[in-house]
């Protein structure tokens, strides 16, 4: 039952401006079970439409506007009838509402055309949500997310210092000019040291990332784009928080003369020992190694993964910084204590990215001393791709049934959520699991973290979700 009052605007708000544009109703997807919006009313797909006489653009405004004590709230429920209700809470209490978008108004696109955009190295064909290039800065914020800055106009800007949206996420990939604009393809692109600038005056933080290109971006231009983010670290307030190097990525549908060289396992050690060597030296000048590289260039030179506690406070971790590492780490906690043998003997697979393979074995045989238990680990390359060396997260369907047939499955097989669409069953080339599971004619269970993993291999618990082979 809505609780109704008399709404009013208030346009006095200095965070959350008066907007002219054109916002959509923020739609609901879920209420939280004995929250305050439970209590009053509030359904899955109603929306809503003003709190205290503003329009919430995104998820942030909404988490501001929600701070205050009385909200005064215009919903427009589900079946197109406009509420106006009033709420006294306390200040940090949450309504208990999840939307359908993060954004309320429209995502901003990129319009840079970076060779390596991994957007563009997609087949034609699949669900839309795939070829949209987003360069959003609420997302950064919201999700880590990581932008360029070279899609802000000047009311985006004012935002970010207004809201202090703090940390943000920012692809570099090169400090000096004339090369940050080769690669983005944008003129724009030649500010950014002035922007980091800009930034570090109106006190907002940011998480860096330069993706490497073979005779592009590497050499002395790496090092130079190092040392001048690390020059924002070393100041009282530390604008650069840290710099992801990462590599290349890519694949067979890339556009031809694209001016792109795969990286090789050489040059995978070219770049760890170059940029090992600069950790050291910062480390001693500003007290942090400041800059990480991603797990794929340790995978792909076919070198042991830095220790734990190299990555220090793990600020890239989201990135594929250090995240094999720490993954491995939780697996070696939760494998201490295993049983002796399982009382049902069971054969199944799990099924990873052939590049983590490796890593993941001596797992695998600390679970195959188990009686009765055995595990197949499959490490998958993709066709699909074009990738013989490849993440989990990239397997798609195809890579799957291709990768798969012919193997010996046992009586299932365990793939990792992040192979999957969120909250969905599609793979990156949008064939569903019941699809796959038919073509292999084995039951896919999905496994989530490594609690998951490592009760379900062994068969201590069910999985969050089983589809069965008919």
């Amino acid at each position: 039952m809505w609780k109704e009052i008399n709404y009013k605007e208030d346009s006095n708000d200095l965070l959350i401006p008066n907007i002219n544009y054109q916002i959509n109703p923020a739609e609901i997807e879920s209420i939280e079970n004995n929250s305050i919006a439970e209590e009053i009313g509030f359904e899955s797909g109603d929306s809503i439409i003003s709190i205290n006489g503003k329009k919430p653009r995104d998820l942030i405004d909404y988490q501001i506007l929600i701070s205050e004590e009385i909200l005064d709230i215009s919903v427009l429920d589900k079946n197109k009838k406009i509420h106006n209700i009033s709420i006294e809470k306390d200040q940090d209490d949450n309504l208990g509402i999840n939307f359908k978008d993060a954004l309320f108004d429209s995502i901003k696109q990129c319009n840079n055309k970076c060779p390596f955009c991994f957007i563009d190295q997609q087949p034609n064909g699949k669900r839309k949500s795939l070829y949209v290039k987003d360069d959003d800065y609420r997302l950064s914020f919201l999700y880590g997310s990581y932008l360029t800055l070279t899609n802000l106009n000047k009311d985006d800007w004012n935002r970010i210092s207004t809201q202090k949206l703090s940390p943000l996420f920012i692809s570099i990939h090169a400090t000096d000019p004339k090369t940050r604009e080769q690669l983005l393809k944008n003129k724009k692109a030649s500010q950014i040291l002035d922007q980091i600038e800009w930034l570090e005056q109106n006190s907002i933080q940011i998480h860096a990332q330069i993706v490497v290109c073979p005779e592009i971006n590497d050499g002395k231009i790496l090092e130079k784009s190092i040392c001048d983010l690390a020059k924002f670290h070393k100041k009282s307030f530390k604008t650069v928080l840290s710099t992801a190097i990462v590599p290349v990525g890519l694949t067979k549908f890339r556009p031809e003369n694209d001016g792109l060289i795969a990286i090789s396992k050489e040059y995978a050690r070219k770049i760890i020992q170059q940029v090992e060597k600069i950790q050291t030296s910062l480390q001693k000048s500003i007290g942090t190694r400041f800059c990480w590289l991603a797990d794929e260039w340790y995978l792909i030179a076919g070198l042991k993964l830095p220790s734990y506690k190299t990555y220090e406070n793990m600020p890239q971790e989201s990135n594929g910084v250090g995240s094999i590492r720490s993954f491995l780490k939780t697996l070696e906690t939760k494998t201490k204590s295993l049983p002796e043998k399982i009382d049902k003997q069971r054969k199944v697979s799990w099924i990873v990215g052939k590049l983590v393979y490796e890593a993941l074995l001596p797992t695998v045989k600390k679970l195959n001393k188990i009686d009765g238990l055995r595990i197949n680990l499959y490490g998958l390359p993709s066709v699909y791709w074009g990738q013989d060396q490849v993440v989990t997260g990239l397997l798609t369907g195809e890579d799957l049934i291709t990768g798969l047939q012919n193997k010996d499955l046992g009586e299932s097989i365990f793939i990792p959520s992040i192979m999957l669409k969120l909250n969905s069953d599609l793979f990156l080339d949008d064939k569903n699991i019941t699809e796959v599971s038919n073509k292999l004619k084995t039951n896919i269970h999905v496994l989530d973290d490594t609690n998951d993993i490592i009760n379900n291999l062994i068969g201590l618990s069910k999985t969050k979700e089983i589809l069965n082979y008919a």
